[in-house]
Protein backbone atom coordinates (compact mmCIF):
# COMPACT_ATOMS: atom_id res chain seq x y z
CA UNK A 1 0.00 0.00 0.00
CA UNK A 2 1.23 3.58 -0.70
CA UNK A 3 0.02 7.19 0.96
CA UNK A 4 -2.32 8.39 -0.80
CA UNK A 5 -2.60 9.80 -4.10
CA UNK A 6 -4.15 12.90 -3.64
CA UNK A 7 -4.17 17.10 -3.30
CA UNK A 8 -4.12 18.24 0.06
CA UNK A 9 -6.26 21.55 0.50
CA UNK A 10 -4.01 22.58 3.24
CA UNK A 11 -0.34 21.68 4.27
CA UNK A 12 1.76 23.09 6.77
CA UNK A 13 5.75 22.50 6.98
CA UNK A 14 7.70 22.50 9.43
CA UNK A 15 11.64 22.26 8.03
CA UNK A 16 13.03 21.23 11.55
CA UNK A 17 17.15 21.98 12.59
CA UNK A 18 20.40 20.88 12.67
CA UNK A 19 21.35 18.82 15.48
CA UNK A 20 23.19 21.17 17.67
CA UNK A 21 24.30 21.01 21.36
CA UNK A 22 24.21 24.13 23.60
CA UNK A 23 27.08 24.42 26.35
CA UNK A 24 27.12 27.11 28.88
CA UNK A 25 30.19 28.12 31.42
CA UNK A 26 29.06 29.67 34.83
CA UNK A 27 30.38 33.14 33.24
CA UNK A 28 27.30 32.58 30.72
CA UNK A 29 29.47 31.90 27.74
CA UNK A 30 27.56 29.86 25.08
CA UNK A 31 29.11 27.14 22.93
CA UNK A 32 27.28 25.62 20.18
CA UNK A 33 28.85 22.10 18.65
CA UNK A 34 27.07 20.95 15.57
CA UNK A 35 26.28 17.31 15.57
CA UNK A 36 25.32 16.43 11.79
CA UNK A 37 25.01 17.97 8.34
CA UNK A 38 21.73 17.50 7.54
CA UNK A 39 18.04 18.51 9.30
CA UNK A 40 16.12 16.71 11.75
CA UNK A 41 12.49 16.34 12.68
CA UNK A 42 11.09 18.22 9.59
CA UNK A 43 7.27 17.89 9.98
CA UNK A 44 4.31 18.12 7.30
CA UNK A 45 0.76 18.49 8.14
CA UNK A 46 -1.62 17.41 5.63
CA UNK A 47 -5.35 18.63 5.91
CA UNK A 48 -7.93 16.76 3.17
CA UNK A 49 -11.13 18.36 3.44
CA UNK A 50 -14.23 17.25 2.38
CA UNK A 51 -13.21 14.24 0.89
CA UNK A 52 -15.16 10.73 0.16
CA UNK A 53 -15.38 8.25 2.82
CA UNK A 54 -13.79 6.12 0.11
CA UNK A 55 -10.74 8.74 0.11
CA UNK A 56 -10.38 9.50 3.53
CA UNK A 57 -10.50 5.14 4.39
CA UNK A 58 -7.35 4.69 1.79
CA UNK A 59 -4.95 7.10 4.47
CA UNK A 60 -6.15 4.64 7.73
CA UNK A 61 -5.43 1.76 5.57
CA UNK A 62 -2.06 3.00 4.79
CA UNK A 63 -1.55 3.85 8.46
CA UNK A 64 -2.40 0.70 8.85
CA UNK A 65 -0.10 -1.08 6.36
CA UNK A 66 2.10 0.90 7.80
CA UNK A 67 1.76 -0.18 10.94
CA UNK A 68 1.13 3.00 12.86
CA UNK A 69 4.43 5.03 13.39
CA UNK A 70 6.80 2.59 12.85
CA UNK A 71 7.50 2.08 8.95
CA UNK A 72 8.38 4.87 6.70
CA UNK A 73 7.61 5.64 3.37
CA UNK A 74 7.60 8.33 0.41
CA UNK A 75 5.32 10.91 -0.29
CA UNK A 76 3.69 11.40 -3.46
CA UNK A 77 4.23 14.55 -5.87
CA UNK A 78 0.87 15.56 -5.50
CA UNK A 79 1.54 16.14 -1.63
CA UNK A 80 3.23 19.16 -2.82
CA UNK A 81 0.44 20.17 -5.34
CA UNK A 82 0.06 24.11 -5.19
CA UNK A 83 3.27 24.74 -3.85
CA UNK A 84 5.42 26.87 -6.11
CA UNK A 85 8.69 26.72 -4.60
CA UNK A 86 10.76 23.23 -5.15
CA UNK A 87 9.94 19.89 -3.99
CA UNK A 88 13.26 19.81 -2.76
CA UNK A 89 12.13 22.48 0.01
CA UNK A 90 9.80 20.09 1.68
CA UNK A 91 11.65 16.97 0.83
CA UNK A 92 13.58 17.90 4.14
CA UNK A 93 16.58 17.29 2.63
CA UNK A 94 15.90 15.82 -0.66
CA UNK A 95 15.47 12.04 -0.92
CA UNK A 96 13.82 11.58 3.15
CA UNK A 97 11.41 9.62 4.00
CA UNK A 98 8.62 10.10 6.21
CA UNK A 99 6.93 8.33 8.88
CA UNK A 100 3.48 8.73 10.49
CA UNK A 101 3.54 10.89 13.69
CA UNK A 102 0.29 10.27 15.09
CA UNK A 103 -2.50 8.35 13.36
CA UNK A 104 -4.75 10.11 10.92
CA UNK A 105 -7.81 12.24 11.87
CA UNK A 106 -10.68 12.07 10.19
CA UNK A 107 -13.84 14.30 10.99
CA UNK A 108 -17.30 13.67 9.35
CA UNK A 109 -18.58 16.40 7.87
CA UNK A 110 -21.90 15.00 6.29
CA UNK A 111 -23.05 11.53 4.83
CA UNK A 112 -20.13 9.87 2.99
CA UNK A 113 -17.90 12.68 3.16
CA UNK A 114 -15.08 13.51 6.05
CA UNK A 115 -11.75 15.54 6.33
CA UNK A 116 -8.53 14.37 7.17
CA UNK A 117 -5.85 15.65 8.68
CA UNK A 118 -2.61 13.58 8.89
CA UNK A 119 1.00 14.27 10.73
CA UNK A 120 3.97 12.98 9.17
CA UNK A 121 7.48 13.60 10.69
CA UNK A 122 11.05 12.95 8.68
CA UNK A 123 12.79 10.33 8.57
CA UNK A 124 16.27 10.11 7.03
Amino acid sequence: MAFPSLRPTNREFNPGDWPTKTFNSQSGAETRILYGTQRTNAKLQLGYANVSDTNAQLFLDDYNANFGTLRKFTIPAETRTGWEGTGASIDAPPGTQWRYESPPSVQSISPGRSSVTVNLIAVI
